[in-house]
């Protein structure tokens, strides 16, 4: 058994991140400025986007995104139920009610399929997710999305680098990445917001920070413009330069780290191919490029003889972490009692729900560590029995 603990993920951070954030600290400018601005220009032709706005969350630019297109009461919202809670909590606080289509048993995302039945004359906007680093059937849900004059917002929080298409997720329509600690590449806290409707970038740039109609930070003074004026109300989202340098940084190794992720979640595949009773994800057949995120699996608890929560628990004992991404939206407590009737509705949602299960993936690992976590769980399998 291993004596020191694997976390599910931890963030690839060096010496010389933690330095080139010290310098901003002594530069005397810490909050949003010319580091901000050079993140999002680098994340922009990363992506290939017309524009690309560094925010404090990807939930952040999900609110903004609602907000833009004026979502609120009587308006319907179709998202899966697999997916962070924060998204359907931004549709519920603006008035706006959520619909969920059902996912793909095996790669765990919406489709053309199942968002169809979704959508009534009430149906305001979609947000298909992109799941564990691989890319949602865009084409056919544009194509659907556009035959009804309905809006779309990609959750794009997993798929930084990720390609679809033989483009790369964020190029084409409005997308929304995420740079929490978990992520391909992390701010500590951050996202960003990317589109190529001109209009929309520039009511997000200044409903982002306060509402003001120009850009808060003077490059020439090194401080707010003085002429800047509230042109509508807004809120307070914008990335600080202590946290777009690191930003700055990690996107310029991202493509080694999806790399290295892709070598381990290969690894993966093959060491668990004959254990039974633990069920990969499928990759998508359409043209893309997976950037492995997360690992995840799911525990056929018939054949294993224990639920996904003991299995989760017995890694842990033996010091490996996992993490659970996600338990359906419509079965936390709170849409349990307000949203009852989902219940039973989406078959592969809660399927899933019931047995994914992340195994550590993070591009510091090695071979070994997952020769570690095999180890582990044939273990834990051999010994639900006693």
């Amino acid at each position: 058994m291993r004596t020191e603990f694997l976390p599910f993920s931890r963030p690839s951070i060096t010496e010389e991140d933690i330095a080139a954030v010290a310098d901003v600290l002594r530069s005397g400018w810490i909050t949003t400025g010319a580091r901000a601005a050079e993140f999002e220009n680098h994340f922009r032709d990363y992506v290939d986007s017309r524009g690309a706005l560094a925010i404090t969350s990807a939930t952040a630019g999900m609110h903004l995104a609602l907000k833009t297109m004026g979502i609120g009461p009587g308006d319907e919202v179709v998202t899966p139920s697999l997916t962070w809670v924060s998204t359907v909590n931004l549709i519920v606080l603006a008035g706006a009610t959520p619909v969920f289509a059902d996912i793909d048993r095996d790669t765990l995302m919406v489709d053309a399929e199942t968002i169809r039945p979704c959508l009534t004359d009430k149906t305001r906007l979609i947000i298909p997710v992109h799941f564990a680093g691989a890319p949602a059937d865009m084409n056919s849900i544009r194509a659907l999305a556009q035959a009804h004059d309905i809006g779309i917002i990609e959750d794009a929080a997993h798929a930084a680098g990720t390609y679809y298409d033989g483009e790369p997720v964020g190029h084409t329509g409005t997308a929304i990445f995420s740079f929490h600690p978990i992520k391909n590449i992390t701010t500590c806290e951050g996202g960003m917001f990317c589109s190529d409707d001109a209009e929309l970038l520039e009511r997000v740039r200044r409903l982002k920070f306060h509402g003001l109609g120009v850009d808060a930070y003077d490059r020439q003074t090194q401080g707010r413009s003085p002429q800047a004026q509230v042109l509508e109300p807004g809120y307070k989202y914008n990335l600080p330069d202590t946290l777009a340098v690191l930003g700055i940084r990690q996107l310029q190794r991202l493509d080694e780290f999806n790399r290295k992720r892709t070598q381990l979640a290969l690894y993966y595949q093959e060491q668990l191919s004959e254990i039974e009773e633990i069920i990969p994800l499928r990759e998508p057949s359409y043209s893309m490029r997976h950037t492995w995120h997360l690992f995840i699996v799911r525990v056929d608890m018939d054949r294993a003889g224990l639920s996904r929560d003991d299995f989760m628990s017995e890694l842990k004992k033996r010091n490996i972490g996992t993490g659970l991404h996600f338990r359906a939206v419509h079965q936390q407590k709170y849409y349990q009692d307000h949203m009852a009737m989902w219940s039973g509705k989406l078959p592969n949602t809660e399927w899933n729900s019931d047995r994914i299960c992340s195994l550590p993936l993070f591009p510091d690992m090695e071979p070994e560590d997952i020769d570690d976590v095999v180890e582990s769980i044939k273990e834990v399998l051999s010994e639900k029995g006693i």
